[in-house]
C-alpha cells in the first residue's frame, strides 16, 4: 500500500470515489504477492498493480462497478501456461483478488499505522453473507482496534488476528462455516542498522538499499561515519550506541550488524540489540574474538538465551575476503533470517496480550 499512498491522499483530497483491489492469494507464478494493491478512482485513474497485463483491465472494470453498487466482490483468475504472458503472469497460475470501495476511516487508521511504523493486522471479510462481505477491522500491536465486523464475530476475529501477529504472515482463515477472512500482516519496511562506518558498511548499506531496506549507520567517529562515505543512507547518527539507539525505533523488522571490532562500540550496541525485538543481530570477528565477546557480555548480565540470538562470526560462510564479499555474506544472512525466522512467542507481543481483551578478520 505504501507505493500508492501519495495517490490515495491526492484523490481523497479531491473528493474522488476510490476502490481498492487486493491480491488475496496466488497459486503458481505471479509477479505480485498477497497484499499487493491496485487503487482505482471513479474517473478511471489507477495506481499500483495486482499482476500486470489484462488482469488489471478486468479488475478495474469490476472496481468501477463496485463503486456504483457499493458492494465488495471476490474475483478469481485462472491462467494456462500458453496464455499466461498475456495477463501478466510469468507462467501458468491463478490469483484471487478482492475489490471493494475504500473505507475512509479504515484507510486513515492504516495510514497512521504505516506512518507510525506500527505492526498491524488488517482483517477483511472476503466471503460470507452479503451484508458483511467487505467489512474490515484494523488491529494494531498496541491493542487499538478500528472498525467492526459484527459483535458476535468480533471476538473470534481478534483471536485470529492475534495468531497472525504471532506468526507474522498474512493468511486466509475461516471465521465460521460460511465466513472467510483475509488477515493481512502489515509491518514496517525492514531496517538495517550498521554500527561502525567501516569499509564493509559502505558496501552493506548499498546492498541493503537495493533490496528495499531502510538504512542507518551509527558511528561517533566522524572520520568513519560521515556523509562523504555514506551519501545515500537514510539516517547517519554521530553518537555512541547508548545515545544513538534512543533515536531509532527497533522493531521486529530491524536487523543490526556490529562491524567496528571495538568493544566500546560493539559491546554497548549488543547489550541493547540482544534485548530488543530485532529479528537479526550479528557481529564481525573471528571465532576467538567472538568467544571473548561472549565472556564479556555474560559478565555484564546478558543471558545465555539472549546471546544465542547472535550471529557471530557474522555472515554466511562463502569464503569471503574483501569488504564487498563480506557485505554480501552478511546481507544474505540477514535476508535468510528474515524469511525463515521462527514465530515470536505471544508473550513478547503487546498485541498478543491485549487483543482479546479490547570468514572474517579478527
Amino acid at each position: 500500500m505504501r507505493d500508492i499512498l501519495a495517490d490515495l491522499d491526492r484523490w481523497i483530497l479531491s473528493d474522488r470515489q476510490i476502490a481498492i483491489a487486493t491480491v488475496i492469494q496466488t497459486w503458481g507464478s505471479s509477479p505480485r504477492r498477497a497484499g499487493s494493491k491496485l487503487a482505482i478512482a471513479s474517473d478511471g485513474q489507477f495506481s499500483g498493480s495486482v499482476s500486470g497485463g489484462c488482469v488489471e483491465n478486468a479488475v478495474m472494470e469490476v472496481a468501477l462497478d463496485s463503486l456504483k453498487t457499493h458492494r465488495a466482490q471476490l474475483l478469481h483468475f485462472g491462467v494456462a501456461d500458453e496464455t499466461a504472458w498475456e495477463v501478466g503472469l510469468a507462467c501458468g497460475g491463478s490469483i484471487d483478488v478482492l475489490v471493494k470501495p475504500i473505507d475512509i476511516v479504515l484507510f486513515q487508521a492504516l495510514r497512521n499505522a504505516w506512518i507510525d511504523e506500527t505492526h498491524s493486522v488488517h482483517v477483511t471479510v472476503i466471503r460470507g453473507s452479503e451484508h458483511i462481505l467487505g467489512r474490515e477491522i484494523l488491529v494494531r500491536e498496541d491493542g487499538v482496534v478500528v472498525g467492526t465486523i459484527g459483535n458476535h464475530r468480533q471476538q473470534k476475529a481478534l483471536q485470529l488476528a492475534n495468531d497472525v501477529f504471532v506468526h507474522g504472515e498474512s493468511q486466509r482463515m475461516m471465521l465460521d462455516d460460511e465466513t472467510e477472512l483475509f488477515l493481512e500482516f502489515i509491518s514496517p519496511p525492514p531496517t538495517l542498522i550498521a554500527v561502525g562506518g567501516v569499509h564493509i558498511a559502505v558496501a552493506l548499506m548499498d546492498m541493503a538499499k537495493t533490496l528495499g531496506y531502510r538504512t542507518v549507520v551509527v558511528d561517533p567517529r566522524s572520520v568513519w561515519g560521515n556523509e562523504e562515505r555514506f551519501p545515500n543512507v537514510d539516517q547517519l547518527i554521530h553518537s555512541w550506541p547508548e545515545k544513538a539507539f534512543e533515536q531509532i525505533k527497533i522493531t521486529r523488522s530491524t536487523a543490526i550488524a556490529m562491524l567496528t571490532h571495538d568493544p566500546k562500540l560493539d559491546d554497548a550496541a549488543l547489550k541493547i540489540a540482544l534485548t530488543s525485538p530485532a529479528f537479526y543481530v550479528g557481529a564481525l570477528g573471528s571465532k576467538t574474538t567472538n568467544d571473548k565477546r561472549r565472556e564479556r557480555l555474560l559478565g555484564e548480565g546478558i543471558m545465555e538465551q539472549q546471546l544465542s540470538r547472535l550471529h557471530a562470526p557474522i555472515g554466511i560462510d562463502i569464503g569471503a575476503s574483501t569488504p564487498e564479499e563480506i557485505a554480501l555474506a552478511v546481507m544474505a544472512q540477514v535476508v535468510e533470517t528474515q524469511r525463515k525466522r521462527d514465530p515470536i512467542p505471544a508473550a513478547n507481543e503487546p498485541a498478543a496480550q491485549s487483543l482479546v481483551s479490547n570468514h572474517q578478520p579478527s
